[in-house]
This record gives structure tokens, C-alpha cells and sequence, in this order.
């Protein structure tokens, strides 16, 4: 199947700056017939798109450091940074020197990208100062810049560009139709608007979603539409495995089945050829065999080190160990 033979079936995409203005690449139709493949053949489909576009064999490393915990305002289903769910205490922006030492300890075990994140809303203008020195000192060590910061008033994003940064993460969480099942106190439009303040200010866009959080399968291929029917598919596409938090409203969701979150993977690569897909979230619940399956899926980028925000993630040793095993080379 050829994105030149799809179905004419009118995709279900949000209107903004981000998403398509004229006939979408993917219907929902063609990515939930990508889904129905047999398991092999959708590996070897996506294997294929890999190869054509990335190094077989190579994984992008980033870490990721939570600059700003606790106390959010939002009321994420998933995240027991909210306030609402008080699972997690409010801590202050840490100092601009345990940044630095963060990321000069990130480079050392081999990370080429290094993301802050802050449980926010989004910056306040007092808060962004502290925010663009970090990001300039992290530039200075020979780092990728990322960000994570909610959502951006007017002018922030520029901000962010003279400071040094490189990518902006803001994901779209999941579908359309779900949203609203996940997130109450902003809608995706708001996301989408910031998206396209990234993409205006010329910062690279780092946004995907959660899967397992309830969803249907429709609800996966509507996201993963949303994604790759941007203008410009983002340049980094995280694919979140839902880690059940204590306290939170999805605290007690079964998991996804594995060979579904390969599946979506898989999909992922195949609509979105030259971005990289990142393995992030719920690394930590994932056997070495679902991971290796991830990569053949095409996932070439992972967070790298033992903590994920407030969520765990395999020690540096193991992701080590196992890329020895399986012939991989970090970049």
C-alpha cells in the first residue's frame, strides 16, 4: 500500500498552524490497515523505511532532567506532577550549577541530547531567564539542546532560540477524541499553538504522545495521523509507554499488550520515514526482547539513564549490556 492508493477517507485532525491545510498524507482508514498487517510483515515494512532513511543500527541517546518537580497546575491523567493528584512534592527551578553538573555527567556516559523538564502550565517571563541560562550553558558543553516547558506565551519561543535550544518537546498526548478523557484543564488546540510558536521561532519540534492509556486502537492511528500530517512531520517523535502512577486517575490501567506498542512503533516509522522515534517512557516495564523488537520496528532514539521525570527508567548499565548484545552503536 502506497500513500498514492489510499483511501479518499477524510482525516479527523485538528485545524491549526501544525496540521495539514490541504489532503492529509494518511487517512485513518490506510494507518489502521498499517495495524492489521501480520505482525512479521509490518516489521519488515517498517525495517525497510528505516533503512532507506537512518543508520540500521544506530540509537540516538538523550537524557532527561527534571529542572522544576511537583506542583502543576494541570490536571493530566497520567502525570502525578499535578497538583490535583499530590502525589509529588513542588521543588524550586534547581540551581544553574546542578544543571551543568547533570549534563556534563549525561555527556560523559554517552548522551548527545540533553532535555529539561518543568512541571508547568507554562514559563512565567521570571522563570524563562533562569530557563535560557541553563539552556545556554548546556549548549556550551557541546550538547543538543530540548526543552520541555507547557505552553508558550507569545515570545517565549524566540527566547528560547537566542538562548541555544535546539528542540521544544510538547506532545499531543493522544487523539482528538481522547483528549478529553485525559486532560480537562487545556485542550489540544493549546498544544497545537504552541507547536506552532516552536516552528515559527525555528526550534526544532519534538512531539508525540502516550499509548495504554485506555485508548482504542482508532485512538492510536488518530494520533499518530495528527503527527505525520503536520506540514512537517516533528523532527523527534517520543513514543510513551503509560507507567501507572500511584494517586493518579490512571494509576490502575492494564497494561498494553506488547506486541500493540511494537505495533505502533512500527507505524510510526513507516508514516514518519526520516524522523527519529524515540523509545521513552515505560522503558523500565519493558523486557529486553520488546525492546529489541522496538528497534527492529524502527525506534532509533532513547532516554538514556535511571530517571524519567519522576518515572523510573532502565540503569545506564543494562541499556549498555544490551546494546552489546544486539550489535548496536549509540550516537
Amino acid at each position: 500500500m502506497t500513500t498514492a492508493t489510499l483511501p479518499d477517507t477524510e482525516i479527523r485532525t485538528a485545524n491549526h498552524a501544525t496540521a495539514p491545510a490541504k489532503a492529509p498524507r494518511w487517512t485513518i482508514k490506510a494507518i489502521e490497515a498499517l495495524f492489521e498487517l501480520p505482525f512479521n510483515d509490518l516489521m519488515f515494512r517498517a525495517q525497510e523505511v528505516h533503512r532507506q532513511h537512518h543508520k540500521a543500527n544506530a540509537v540516538q541517546l538523550s537524557t532527561l532532567l527534571s529542572i522544576k518537580t511537583g506542583g502543576c497546575s494541570e490536571d493530566c491523567g497520567y502525570c502525578s506532577q499535578s497538583a490535583r493528584h499530590g502525589e509529588v512534592e513542588r521543588e524550586d527551578l534547581l540551581p544553574i550549577a546542578d544543571v551543568i553538573a547533570a549534563a556534563k555527567a549525561a555527556k560523559d556516559k554517552g548522551a548527545s541530547r540533553f532535555c529539561m523538564g518543568a512541571a508547568w502550565r507554562g514559563p512565567k517571563e521570571k522563570d524563562l531567564q533562569q530557563v535560557t541560562d541553563m539552556v545556554a550553558a548546556v549548549k556550551a558543553l557541546g550538547l543538543e539542546t530540548c526543552a520541555t516547558l507547557g505552553m508558550l506565551k507569545e515570545g517565549q519561543a524566540e527566547q528560547l532560540k537566542n538562548a541555544g535550544l535546539d528542540y521544544y518537546n510538547h506532545n499531543l498526548d493522544t487523539s482528538p477524541e481522547f483528549y478529553g478523557q485525559v486532560i480537562t484543564t487545556h485542550t489540544q488546540a493549546d498544544r497545537f499553538d504552541t507547536l506552532a510558536q516552536v516552528r515559527g521561532a525555528g526550534i526544532k519540534v519534538c512531539c508525540g504522545g502516550i499509548v495504554g492509556m485506555g485508548e482504542t486502537r482508532g485512538a492510536r492511528a488518530g494520533l499518530l495521523a495528527e503527527l505525520a500530517n503536520m506540514p512537517t512531520p516533528p523532527e523527534s517523535v517520543p513514543i510513551n509507554q503509560l507507567v501507572p502512577m500511584p494517586g493518579t486517575p490512571m494509576g490502575h490501567v492494564a497494561p498494553l499488550d506488547p506486541f500493540e506498542f511494537v505495533r505502533t512503533i512500527a507505524v510510526a516509522r513507516i508514516l514518519m520515514p526520516t524522523s527519529m522515534v524515540r523509545l521513552s517512557a515505560g522503558r523500565e516495564e519493558m523486557s529486553d526482547e520488546m525492546q529489541a523488537l522496538c528497534f527492529l520496528a524502527g525506534a532509533n532514539s532513547i532516554f538514556y539513564g535511571d530517571k524519567l521525570l519522576t518515572a523510573g527508567n532502565p540503569q545506564a548499565d543494562r541499556d549498555e549490556t544490551l546494546f552489546n548484545r544486539l550489535g548496536l552503536i549509540s550516537v
